[in-house]
């Protein structure tokens, strides 16, 4: 059974950028894209552990700010050529409240 924790609104994460909440494990980088969909990873790039919440968001991507790799932000899988995963937190919205589950 999943812990959802309430996390804010959809308005508290400006469009096309992030914001951090701190989870057990290390901070979560929660973004918003242009279409207002809302998703969260673990706030290091796999590659040498960039703060992606200072990335560019665009469409479904973030780009980490340190060495221009690109993340999935529905999946955390890095796009060919570069390889990895960032941790990534399910999420979900009811009545404009965004809720992460831990």
């Amino acid at each position: 059974m999943a812990d959802w924790k309430e996390i804010g609104i959809i308005e508290d994460i400006p469009k096309l950028g992030s914001r951090i909440v701190e989870g057990p494990d290390g901070d979560i980088a929660i973004f918003r894209n242009s279409k207002d969909e809302i998703f969260a990873l673990k706030d290091e790039c796999p590659h040498k552990q960039g703060p992606l919440s200072q990335g560019i968001v665009h469409d479904r991507t973030v780009t980490c700010p340190l060495h221009n790799w690109k993340i999935e932000l529905d999946t955390g899988v890095v796009k060919a050529p570069d390889e990895g995963c960032a941790g990534r937190y399910d999420i979900k919205i009811e009545t404009g409240k965004i809720f992460i589950s831990l």
